[in-house]
């Protein structure tokens, strides 16, 4: 088929623009924050690959199965770029401008990022996301001067929520609970986790849909894990069924627009024996004790070192599974990451106003070894304006609440 008449890339505004996540005013201040940096550093414009970031600036969300998409960021304009095949949703869902790439000549994708630089000479560019085969496209494609790490800029400024997000992170905490407490009264002898798994879904995707009507419905998910599979936190769910005796791991996530919250939770079906409580029962300690070192001022490393003592001092740091906590926004299980604020030894980030992190201490205690399994809790904390520590997840823990008779 002679393809020579057949558009490179276009645009197109079918349907008026959609409601996104946040108001215009939000997305400009998170634009006007980008451009400042931009200019301090001499970025003349920025290709954003991830989909953290192009949701962040533009309000688009891509999916992307195997295509490339972008955000080009100038002094004047924010434009996504997206493939034929989603038509004009990319246009609806983005704050500014769109341009659409077909696939009917191989790099059309490339074509339309070089047509909107415009031929400058100093890009930003995310070094965490771009592979190797589109970094030699983009060396293919542009006369580029100079690239430049855009992504420690963009998470630092993820890293503070601004009072919009705040609200909607808010508003997930608790619907996370919501999925905790559908899941908490499906729990019964001979479910299967799969079974468990899919009441906390559901009820949290009717309770999103309630809350957001405007939302675009996706990625909501649980991992409810039973007996050995309790022992990753991030294991998949299994259609193994619930015996007594079991130790649970609850683990709701509602994901709202690209911002995930979560609630995790330790649980019983029947009595746990004497081990498992003494174990369980340390990590609450670890865990409220976490809770308390959330404050302005405080270091991830420092909070990281006090939990480190208390579970050395009860002859459990060993079993210690991963870091104590993490920043919350845009990101998921398959995108997205703020690594500048976790609560790990390696991490120097002092909290600050703004910030939302989770406290979630968790012991692996390996099979074949006396209360056998994975003990974890998870908070969601709001450092405030003035300082203030917020903890926004209801849902109760510990054996009071927690085993299931």
């Amino acid at each position: 088929m002679d393809n020579t008449n057949r558009p490179e890339f276009f645009s197109r505004h079918d349907g008026g623009k959609a409601k996104l996540p946040f108001s215009s005013s939000e997305y400009e201040r998170r634009l006007a924050a980008l451009r400042a940096a931009m200019a301090t550093r001499n970025i003349d414009a920025v290709l954003f690959t991830s989909m953290h970031n192009i949701a962040y600036y533009s309000g688009f969300l891509y999916c992307s199965f195997g295509r490339p998409y972008g955000c080009v960021v100038t002094q004047d304009k924010c434009t996504t770029i997206s493939a034929n095949i989603d038509a004009s949703q990319p246009w609806r869902r983005s704050i500014e401008g769109n341009v659409i790439y077909t696939d009917w000549k191989r790099d059309n994708y490339w074509r339309a990022v070089r047509q909107l630089l415009g031929g400058v000479k100093s890009i930003g560019i995310e070094h965490d996301h771009l592979t190797l085969a589109q970094h030699e496209k983009l060396t293919d494609f542009l006369e580029v001067e100079q690239l430049i790490d855009i992504a420690p800029i963009a998470m630092g400024q993820r890293m503070v929520k601004s009072a919009e997000e705040i609200e909607l992170i808010k508003a997930g905490a608790a619907i996370a609970d919501v999925g905790g407490f559908a899941i908490h009264s499906a729990i019964k002898e001979g479910a299967t986790e799969l079974e468990v798994s899919m009441a906390g879904r559901d009820a949290m995707e009717v309770a999103i849909a309630k809350r957001f009507p405007d939302a675009e419905f996706r990625d909501t998910w649980v991992w409810f894990q039973s007996g050995i599979n309790t022992d990753g936190a991030h294991n998949p769910v299994t259609a193994r069924k619930l015996v007594k005796g079991d130790i649970l791991s609850l683990n709701t996530f509602p994901m709202i627009s690209g911002y995930y919250t979560a609630l995790e939770r330790t649980l019983f079906l029947g009595e746990p024996d004497k081990e498992s409580l003494r174990l369980w029962d340390a990590n609450i300690a670890a865990h409220e004790l976490g809770i308390s070192l959330i404050k302005p001022g405080a270091t991830c490393s420092g909070i990281c070192a006090e939990i480190n003592r208390f579970f050395a001092s009860e002859n459990l740091l060993q079993y210690r599974s991963f870091g104590y906590g993490h920043s919350f926004g845009i990101l998921s299980h398959y995108y997205g990451r703020e690594a500048g604020l976790e609560l790990r030894e390696d991490i120097d980030t002092e909290l600050v106003p703004g910030m939302v992190v989770s406290m979630e201490p968790m012991l692996w205690v390996p099979e074949d070894t006396a209360g056998a399994g994975g003990y974890r809790e998870h908070d969601i904390l709001v450092i405030g304006e003035k300082g203030e520590v917020e903890n926004i997840t209801k849902f109760p823990y510990g054996p009071r609440h927690n085993v299931i008779s």
